[in-house]
């Protein structure tokens, strides 16, 4: 009898491993099992002679996230190295903005809807032309790309939370921004340099901000590397013109004297919200001390600007001044999303299953951090 039991349930076995439809809910349900917390190892439960090798596994873990950290420094120097062969593109990219160089009509040619201009009606062209003609002869031709910078600002929504009125007549001077990478042999870091021609604001040429680096797994929690990440920031100095600086604003406050009862007016500076506070970032504490979660947060959000403008800005500005790099960005969020929505609905689906021993996927996703890759 036991034999037949045996044959039967060898046969029904056959019949699952022969039916994709079985084959993709067992695995389903096994997937979920998969990300159940009840199936995490309790490591005290083991037999001290595997739990002694599960130890060495983790030790040859620590090895990897240090030799990874490795392979990040080493990342880094090629960063620095390409970074050389960008600037001379970048340079040019500076002298066209601001009109030190007319770029010839060769470098001007850009095909970007030939379909379209081929199927431009003649007449259209014409009047085109002529309208182009006359709008020359009134207004002047501009010097380089006006307000190039500014409208980069003014269109990413993380620059322009920062900008404020008074901040735009400023960055209209704003020629060129540069990122330039740690010396070999220095500690990681990268410097963010905001080039200004002169102006009647403040006599800095170069405003710099410079964002320190970590590529070393931490003693204490060695497992949750996961690559170089900004660890500290420094500004500038901005040698405000008198009367100019927007970082601060003019109060007047009435007094009145508690005896006398007279009363007399206090001018006093405040802090005012401006872009230009980022050269003045909020210190990062020593060990043991903590910030309150309000400077937290601009911490937070300062190391992903600084990241922001090194990965996206600085390398792709034309495209985020004619906002096709918005576009692609905007794009990449949708993806995200509908990903995210399919996610749940096949979450929403597992609900329904009538088998209640196997709970739906739980998300198993956490808060990213700022780490720079």
């Amino acid at each position: 009898m036991e034999a037949d039991k045996d044959e039967g349930k060898g046969k029904v076995g056959d019949q699952v491993m022969q039916n994709p439809q079985a084959l993709a809910t067992v695995q389903d349900r096994l997937d979920s099992i998969a990300h159940t917390p009840s199936t995490i190892i309790d490591l005290e439960s083991l037999p001290k002679s595997v739990k002694r090798r599960v130890n060495a596994l983790k030790q040859l873990q620590v090895k990897c996230a240090h030799i990874e950290a490795t392979f990040y420094e080493e990342v880094h120097e090629l960063e620095r190295k390409y970074a050389a062969l960008y600037q001379p593109l970048f340079d040019k990219r500076r002298d066209v903005v601001t009109g030190k160089v007319e770029p010839t009509d060769e470098e001007c040619e850009w095909h970007s809807d030939v379909e379209y201009e081929e199927d431009l009606a003649e007449e259209l062209t014409k009047k085109a032309s002529v309208e182009e003609k006359t709008e020359d002869a009134v207004q002047e031709d501009p010097k380089g790309i006006p307000e190039f910078w500014l409208t980069i600002f003014r269109s990413v929504d993380m620059l322009s939370d920062l900008l404020q009125e008074h901040d735009e007549p400023i960055l209209k001077h704003l020629q060129d921004i540069q990122v330039k990478f740690s010396d070999p042999g220095a500690p990681m870091s990268f410097m963010l340099e905001f080039h200004f021609e002169p102006n009647s604001y403040f006599n800095n040429t170069v405003l710099t901000k410079v964002y320190k680096m970590k590529s070393e797994p931490e003693p204490t929690d060695p497992f949750s590397f996961e690559g170089p990440e900004i660890v500290d920031c420094e500004g500038c100095e901005i040698d405000w013109k008198k009367g100019k600086d927007v970082t601060v604003k003019t109060i007047k406050k009435k007094q009145k004297h508690k005896g006398r009862g007279t009363v007399r007016t206090v001018v006093k500076q405040v802090p005012n919200d401006s872009f230009f506070n980022f050269f003045n970032p909020v210190k990062v504490l020593g060990d043991g001390e903590s910030l309150d979660e309000d400077s937290e947060f601009s911490l937070a959000t300062d190391f992903e600007i600084g990241h922001f403008f090194r990965e996206r800005i600085v390398p792709r500005a034309v495209l985020y001044f004619t906002g096709e790099a918005l576009e692609d960005d905007d794009s990449f969020e949708e993806e995200e999303a509908e990903e995210g929505e399919e996610e749940q609905h096949e979450d929403d689906g597992d609900d329904d299953d009538d088998d209640a021993n196997f709970a739906p996927k739980k998300d198993a996703t956490q808060p990213a951090e700022c780490k720079q890759q």
